[in-house]
């Protein structure tokens, strides 16, 4: 006797589309049989490892086949020194994209809410639903969150609140004023996320470090990740910075030796690498500048990013020209999964990387 192995599954699940990651170059050498491709469709480092992390890799593999510290003690006392926190504060994950599931694990409950802007990192309302919460999502405002109207979102079921800054996929972001008066009238019974994947590659002034603020918001969760500036988006690491109240419970469901030894390793040999972090932060900028003069060549609009990426509109359809800068060896995102099919993100790259996209783009545009 057969059985429904999908009516069985959590209602939240059964509800879910997948994430779908940028095309690795591998599948579009084996789709298209061509070589000297350019990735410029996930938000990577493109400067390589740095070398100091690559000599502590290398050392780890002595005891490669001993269990990783459950606890990441060194790797938290390095990241408690570099921000300023204490080491209980400090909840270490798979990626930040380990930690936002455990967030949310923790507190939300299909009988909640969980409010999150249109346009915003798709993981956000994923996590959510696969708990079978109820998804409140908020219209965005200049492609990104609009703080007044979250606000008004909040009803007696909400629970938690994601806020990216800088935002993924726009770039988009807010500044100290008016994210500190929105996280001030949260009401204290609802967790509010802020996600900072991509800080450090910030150069505006405006925008907050709100690591500062955990003292004074105790409802208030920030995640950051070394994917990004600190190039270890194979390793998988990011961490959640919090009280240690809810640290204590993030603990309670993080899975033991989430984080490998390799990649503990690497996080401690990279925090101690400022070269490097300045050389990722001095490529972004000029890559920037490069995509942008192209955007001003070709008459393009683009959405100003703070991060690592820029988000440019087509005026079109976008995926044809996606499809079209596949078969020249260039994979970017297309981002109609974000309700923004005439847009494409392109991650910025080394420079010959990025005059390839420009040079591929010009040549489809002309």
């Amino acid at each position: 006797m057969s059985c429904d192995y999908f009516e069985l599954a959590n209602p939240g699940i059964q509800k879910l589309h997948p994430y779908l990651a940028g095309k690795p170059v591998s599948e579009l050498e084996r789709e298209l049989g061509i070589s000297n491709i350019v990735k410029l469709a996930s938000n990577e480092n493109p400067i390589g490892l740095s070398e100091q992390v690559k000599i502590a890799i290398e050392k780890e593999f002595t005891d490669g086949c001993r269990y990783p510290d459950a606890n990441g003690h060194y790797l938290k006392a390095a990241i408690s020194e570099k921000i300023d926190v204490s080491p209980n504060q400090i909840t270490l994950g798979n990626g930040s994209n380990d930690v936002l599931e455990m967030i949310a694990k923790v507190y939300v409950q299909s009988h909640h809410e969980v409010i999150f802007a249109q346009h915003a990192f798709c993981v956000y309302p994923i996590v959510a639903q696969s708990l079978g919460a109820t998804l409140v999502e908020v219209p965005a405002k200049e492609w990104g969150n609009d703080l007044p109207k979250m606000l008004e979102a909040i009803t007696d079921k909400t629970r938690m609140i994601f806020v990216a800054n800088p935002n993924n996929p726009t770039g988009t972001w807010l500044g100290e004023s008016e994210l500190k008066a929105f996280v001030r009238k949260v009401p204290k019974n609802v967790i509010v996320v802020i996600d900072e994947a991509y800080t450090e590659y910030v150069t505006d002034d405006s925008i907050p470090n709100t690591i500062e603020w955990l003292s004074e918001f105790e409802n208030l969760v920030v995640t950051r990740t070394f994917s990004k500036a600190y190039g270890l988006a194979s390793l998988r690491l990011g961490y959640a910075v919090t009280s240690e109240e809810i640290c204590g419970l993030l603990n309670r469901v993080r899975q033991p030796f989430n984080v490998n030894s390799f990649s503990l390793a690497a996080g401690i040999a990279v925090l101690n690498d400022e070269a490097y972090l300045q050389k990722a932060i001095e490529v972004n900028k000029g890559g920037m500048q490069q995509l942008i003069g192209n955007c001003e060549e070709l008459d393009l609009k683009y959405i100003p990013s703070a991060g690592n990426f820029l988000t440019v509109d087509m005026g079109q359809n976008a995926m044809p020209i996606y499809q079209k800068l596949l078969l020249k060896g260039v994979i970017v995102r297309p981002v109609a999964n974000y309700s923004m099919p005439n847009h494409l993100r392109i991650s910025i790259g080394l420079e010959f990387e990025n005059q390839k996209y420009v040079d591929s783009l010009t040549q489809i545009l002309s």
